[in-house]
């Protein structure tokens, strides 16, 4: 969607159903399903995306399982730290951390 330096939307060795956005994100090594939509200056790194998923600008997920319809918040990050990771969400001993949308309200509140 966008043509500037920095703001080009990029799926590297990644899976990308119809009907998503990638506007501006960068994607690897990721399955998306239908519906996601990942807004500008995001990171996506070994993810699996479910249906209807919107991702904040700025949010930098690494490791992940999103579950159908979760809004990541702007500027989220998660797979930079595990002992914070383990804290806030499902995480595997290998470092994948599943999301869900009342783990996502939880940190809000």
């Amino acid at each position: 969607m966008h043509d500037e330096d920095g703001r080009r939307g990029q799926a590297v060795t990644s899976l990308v159903s119809g009907g998503c956005i990638i506007s501006g994100a960068s994607l690897r090594r990721s399955l998306l399903f239908t519906g996601v939509h990942a807004h500008s200056y995001a990171s996506i790194e070994n993810a699996v995306i479910m249906p209807y998923v919107t991702i904040g600008r700025h949010a930098r997920l690494k490791n992940v399982v999103i579950d159908r319809g979760v809004n990541i918040p702007e500027g989220l990050a998660v797979g930079d730290d595990p002992e914070l990771d383990a804290k806030r969400f499902r995480t595997t001993a290998q470092g994948i951390s599943l999301i869900t949308q009342p783990m996502i309200d939880r940190l809000n509140a």
